[in-house]
């Protein structure tokens, strides 16, 4: 399975890097990933006008979006699109930051994952 990891640099850039989770056969139900700490669900609904400048991720944490479409710029300038089903890991803690957009109308859902 793929995900977008957003993580800030030895200079404290924000900047992406696509990473697999690996997946293992668990016969009749699919195929799972290891055991991934966590520490609680938190279930997110923004409005078409989100628009965020430049802020650091709160904590490491997993970001599933489920519906809408949103941009991402990191520190170095790279911008890349995502919307429902996709994984974002948000490890930027430090520095700068990143700066997120909302691209759909209505309102967008999304699921964070902490990690303690």
């Amino acid at each position: 399975m793929n995900a977008t990891r957003i993580h800030a640099d030895a200079d404290g850039v924000t900047r992406f890097e696509d990473i697999a989770i690996p997946l293992e056969d668990a016969g009749q139900i699919g195929r799972l990933s290891a055991d991934l700490p966590a520490g609680a669900i938190v279930f997110r609904e923004t409005d078409a006008s989100y628009d965020y400048d430049w802020h650091p991720a709160p904590r490491r944490q997993w970001i599933i979006l489920l519906d809408g479409r949103i941009s991402i710029e990191t520190g170095d300038g790279e911008v890349r699109e995502f919307g429902g089903g996709d994984v974002l890991l948000l490890e930027d803690t430090e520095g700068r930051g990143h700066r997120t957009r909302q691209l759909s109308t209505g309102v967008r859902r999304s699921i964070f994952i902490p990690i303690f």
